[in-house]
């Protein structure tokens, strides 16, 4: 099974997911509204995903005069990738990490935290930079913003059902302890469909990263020095927004963080042991600077 239709697989799972809670809660008409909402967030999400995100972690966009170093990199990078040129922003945030958006090549944007750019060296950032564009290549970024919005969406409505779901038993007949479960069940359910994917598309991403700036040795160890600083130091914005975890190369929420416990990201050592792999293997060049 191919990783595209395996994650297609999923992103219905996580839809008829949200559609079951509302059959839960309010038999046909719950389902009806579910159906409608989940259809209307998506269009939303299509639309507005090169945005949403960004704008929740308040990304400043920078040019070749701003931040000519980094805007040069991506757009060597782009090049080597065959991409169209996406939309560079900085986010003030000392813990390294990045991320990418948008919902197509064309309409695209990565990410880069002042953590990344202080802390790791050009040839790392340029390996997570690859990265990045793997992803906007693979149309992995419409994948995961939407995956986001219906976590959330998910998060929401089981919320919804611990404070109101038990109030009309024409409409719900599941009573308060199957109300309590599903409250609690839904947001882990959906936490592992977005494992799930993640999981897949970062191993794509790193494998067609590596072969973008052609070291695998840099995406390697950018992972090796994200995944130990994110050890350390906080993102409170990730903290207050988890659902958007799994947008980022390294999970960015800390490790004393109950959500830790359902990373939506794969092993950081059995990606470097990956691309080491491919070290061994033979894949070299590099980008220009």
């Amino acid at each position: 099974m191919s990783g595209y239709v395996r994650t297609a697989m999923l992103m219905a799972a996580m839809t008829a997911l949200f559609m079951g809670i509302g059959y839960l809660l309010g038999a046909q008409t719950g389902l009806v509204i579910a159906f409608i909402a989940a259809f209307c967030m998506n269009i939303f999400a299509y639309w507005n995903s090169g945005s949403i995100v960004l704008r929740m972690y308040r990304a400043r966009e920078v040019d070749e005069n701003s931040a000519a170093s980094l805007y040069g990199m991506v757009r060597q990078l782009a090049v080597n990738a065959e991409l169209p040129m996406p939309k560079v922003y900085i986010i003030d945030n000392p813990q390294p990490n990045a991320f990418a958006t948008g919902r197509n090549p064309q309409n695209a944007a990565v990410a880069a935290t002042t953590g990344l750019l202080e802390r790791l060296s050009r040839e790392e950032i340029a390996g997570v930079m690859a990265h990045e564009l793997a992803h906007i290549k693979n149309h992995d970024t419409l994948i995961m913003t939407i995956t986001a919005t219906l976590a959330g969406a998910i998060s929401m409505l089981a919320n919804f059902a611990m404070f109101f779901g038990h109030g009309n038993d024409r409409e719900n007949r599941m009573g308060i302890v199957g109300v309590l479960a599903l409250s609690i069940l839904a947001p882990l359910a959906a936490a592992l469909v977005q494992m799930a994917i993640s999981r897949s598309r970062e191993y794509e991403a790193d494998r067609i990263g590596a072969e973008i700036c052609q070291r695998p040795e840099w995406l390697a160890s950018a992972l090796e020095q994200i995944a130990d600083a994110a050890q350390r130091i906080d993102n409170m914005d990730a903290e207050n927004n988890p659902a958007t975890a799994h947008m980022f190369i390294i999970n960015p929420l800390h490790a004393r963080s109950v959500d830790s416990l359902f990373s939506t990201h794969p092993s950081t050592q059995e990606r470097v042991r990956r691309l080491r792999a491919m070290v061994r293997a033979g894949v070299q060049g590099g980008v220009r600077a």
